[in-house]
């Protein structure tokens, strides 16, 4: 079907964007790791289930006029994770994430299990000490790593592995989610923590704002760790460790899309989707819908 100016009228989902050519400003890589989860589940299949999703998912965003049709996003495949734990998962990530880190501009990664923050954060930068952390979480992810490494602990094992404090910001704390020593631990060790009280008292943009000048102020570098529970559980049934009470949608993409507007953010992850738990595919979409904002805040990047 064409216009009367002969130009075709055609849908673009974003999985169109999805391109096995280098050539790109952006990439994605999978990460489909099963094991070491504190509720078992099926976070493995979450990112086949992902680019599924991204064939409901438009271009057009008719809200600003903004289109990413021509943006094209080099689609790595998957990590070859196979009943690999987090701990033997760590040198296969490394490898190819941090291979794409030195390449694009912005890499993303998608889980599954939020294990895989901690080899994502060290693709950016191994010795820990140029690269921020900024986390969109109901949970501080700082279980003891003493019995190995979970997706309840990835932020306990960077702290283990020598990333300062002071280089982290944790938006979107959930009361009632967290055990006391933990958040102990996040004041002992200088950590940012913006809980979702927070977030709606002041705007979860004036947070993320104030996150982001903390951080970028001792860092050049920035991971952004989108753990889908930090949205109200009603409205990611797939999200497993979400919580009544957490961050709607609506504000989820509108921190999605400045994240991806900043240019100290060269990575990013979405983790805790698992599909088994989804119900009318609501938590899948909800992850389409986040590529598109990231796309449209990376498009607007020095304008």
């Amino acid at each position: 079907m064409t216009s009367d100016d002969g130009v075709a009228k055609q849908w673009h989902s974003l999985a169109g964007l999805l391109s096995a050519g280098l050539e790109a400003p952006t990439a994605l890589l999978g990460a489909p790791m099963a094991g070491g989860a504190v509720t078992p589940g099926e976070c493995d299949r979450a990112p086949a289930v992902f680019r599924t999703a991204l064939k409901r998912i438009s271009t057009y965003d008719v809200e600003t006029g903004q289109e990413l049709c021509g943006q094209g996003v080099y689609d790595a495949g998957d990590v070859g994770l196979k009943r690999m734990s987090p701990e033997e998962s760590f040198a296969p990530i490394t490898s190819a994430f941090s291979a794409l880190v030195a390449k694009y501009d912005l890499s993303i990664l998608i889980g599954g299990n939020n294990a895989i923050t901690r080899p994502g954060v060290h693709s950016v930068d191994s010795s820990l000490q140029n690269v921020g952390l900024i986390t969109l979480d109901a949970h501080f992810d700082l279980r003891d790593t003493s019995a190995g490494l979970l997706n309840g602990n990835p932020v306990q094992a960077l702290l283990d592995d020598g990333l300062p404090g002071a280089h982290i910001a944790q938006i979107g704390i959930a009361p009632f989610a967290n055990a006391a020593y933990m958040h102990e631990t996040a004041k002992a060790e200088g950590i940012n923590v913006y809980t979702i009280g927070e977030c709606r008292q002041r705007g979860v943009e004036a947070v993320l704002a104030d996150a982001f000048e903390k951080i970028a102020a001792r860092c050049d570098r920035i991971y952004v760790d989108f753990d889908i529970d930090v949205i109200e559980r009603g409205l990611a049934p797939g999200a497993p460790g979400a919580r009544p009470g957490g961050m709607t949608t609506t504000d989820f993409f509108a921190a999605t899309r400045a994240v991806g507007a900043q240019s100290k953010v060269c990575a990013v992850d979405l983790t805790e989707f698992d599909p088994a738990c989804d119900v009318s595919d609501i938590t899948s979409l909800v992850a389409g819908r986040w590529f598109g904002e990231l796309l449209a805040g990376f498009q607007t990047r020095g304008s």
